[in-house]
């Protein structure tokens, strides 16, 4: 069965309830399965190292996970505007796959929590577009004939799903949120439906 993979990094857990929801969402569609990997934290002691399994959650993602998705759907929180230093580390580590190709061709699509409505939403999803550019993955968004972009008080962007945690990060995912981020797990594998198999 195609698997979607669902990547993340989260520190107060708002990435992973979306990356949940985002995998519901893949799951709607017939024949299609979600694979949730997440990241190690980057230590600023350069001895440190994690467990090879984390101690809750989903295993840490390989490039294996990577070669063997039919899409990708990339999640991060905000830092300044721009993804997790946690998942850029793993990004930059994939030039393996990008010599190879593996990625081309499949689509992809991205998703951010943040803890104020415009502390960076956009910007922290187009810096985790730009190296899915590179692996010549095709984007996708979330198109305005999703009614929630129109009406959303809270997260929601068409450039991915997106959720405001409040300074606290302690606000839960609204029902605009939950529902974007289950229309952009579907449009990943919908994509992923009509493209079929990689060649």
């Amino acid at each position: 069965m195609p698997e979607i993979l669902v990547l993340y990094y989260s520190r107060h857990g708002n990435v992973a309830a979306m990356a949940h929801k985002i995998a519901h969402g893949v799951e709607e569609i017939p024949g299609f399965r979600a694979r949730l990997r997440t990241v190690p934290a980057v230590s600023t002691v350069c001895e440190t190292t994690e467990d090879t399994i984390p101690a809750a959650g989903p295993p840490y993602a390989t490039h294996a996970d990577l070669a063997e998705c039919a899409g990708l759907i990339l999640g991060s929180p905000t830092r300044f505007g721009n993804m997790a230093a946690a998942l850029k580390y793993f990004l930059d580590g994939t030039s393996g796959l990008w010599l190879s190709g593996a990625l081309i061709g499949k689509p992809a699509a991205v998703f951010t929590s943040t803890g104020t409505l415009h502390g960076g939403q956009e910007s922290t999803l187009l810096s985790m577009m730009l190296p899915l550019l590179h692996h010549g993955m095709l984007l996708l968004g979330l198109p305005y004939s999703e009614p929630d972009l129109m009406h959303t008080a809270s997260g929601g962007t068409p450039y991915g799903a997106s959720h405001t945690a409040g300074l606290d990060e302690s606000r839960p995912l609204s029902e605009e949120e939950k529902r974007l981020c289950r229309a952009l797990g579907r449009r990943v594998a919908e994509t992923a439906a009509r493209l079929g198999p990689p060649a």
